[in-house]
C-alpha cells in the first residue's frame, strides 16, 4: 500500500489533500519537527537520503519532491471511471499549462517565499534584503493572481494536480500576510479550503503553523 511519510508544517500536507481527493487507500506515517530547530527528525533519512518530506513509498518505489509525487499518484491512482480527472489529456494545450504550473510552484514561486521566511528570522540583520524579496514576491504573486482572473481553477474547469501543487504557494503567502492585494489568489485559496477533501486532510495532518 502507498505510504505517505508526513511531516508537520510541510509540503506533504498537499499530498495528503490529493490522496483524499482521489479516495486512494493509503497509510500515513507521522514525523514531527524539532520544536527548537524546526528541522525534520533524523528518522526521515531512513526513508530517503535527503531526510525531507514529502516522500512516499509504494511497494518498492520511493519518490521525493512534491511535483514528482503529484504526477506519480495521479498517473498511478487517478485513472478510471470512478476517479476525478486530475490531469488534462497529454498532448493537449491544457496539459502543457498544467505541466508548467507543476514545475513553476517549486521552481520559481517558492523561492522568494522561502527567502522571506528565513530572512525574517534574522530580524534587523535581514532588513537590507527585504526590498528585493518584496519585489520578487510582488512579481510572482501578481503573476499567479493574474492567471486566476476569471478562473475557478488553474487549468480547465475542475480541480487538477496544478491546484494541489500551487496550494503551498497560496498557503505561505497567507502565512506571511501577503494576500491582501491579490484577490483572485485569495479567493481561489478560500475555495480550496472549502473542499471536503481539503478539510479532511487538515483534520488528519494538521494545519500549517510557521510562526
Amino acid at each position: 500500500m502507498l505510504t505517505l511519510h508526513h511531516l508537520n508544517d510541510s509540503r506533504s500536507q498537499r499530498i495528503l489533500w490529493l490522496l483524499e481527493e482521489l479516495g486512494t487507500p493509503y497509510e500515513m506515517k507521522r514525523y514531527r519537527r524539532n520544536a527548537e530547530t524546526r528541522l525534520a527528525p533524523p528518522e526521515l533519512k531512513e526513508v530517503h537520503p535527503l531526510g525531507k518530506s514529502p516522500v512516499i513509498t509504494d511497494g518498492g518505489t520511493t519518490i521525493a519532491e512534491s511535483g514528482a509525487i503529484v504526477d506519480y499518484i495521479i498517473r498511478r491512482y487517478g485513472q478510471g471511471k470512478d476517479k476525478p480527472a486530475m490531469m488534462p489529456a497529454q498532448g493537449s494545450a491544457d496539459y502543457e499549462a498544467y505541466n508548467e504550473w507543476l514545475h513553476y510552484s517549486e521552481g520559481s514561486a517558492m523561492l522568494p517565499l522561502m527567502l522571506n521566511l528565513y530572512v525574517s528570522r534574522l530580524k534587523e540583520a535581514g532588513a537590507p534584503l527585504h526590498p528585493r524579496i518584496d519585489s520578487e514576491l510582488a512579481n510572482h504573486l501578481g503573476y499567479v493572481d493574474a492567471a486566476l482572473k476569471g478562473r475557478e481553477f488553474f487549468v480547465g474547469a475542475s480541480l487538477t494536480g496544478a491546484d494541489i501543487q500551487m496550494s503551498f504557494v497560496g498557503e505561505m503567502a497567507k502565512v506571511f500576510d501577503k494576500l491582501g492585494p491579490y484577490r483572485n489568489l485569495a479567493a481561489w485559496l478560500e475555495r480550496m479550503h472549502a473542499r471536503p477533501a481539503f478539510q479532511r486532510s487538515i483534520e488528519k495532518g494538521g494545519a500549517y503553523r510557521f510562526a
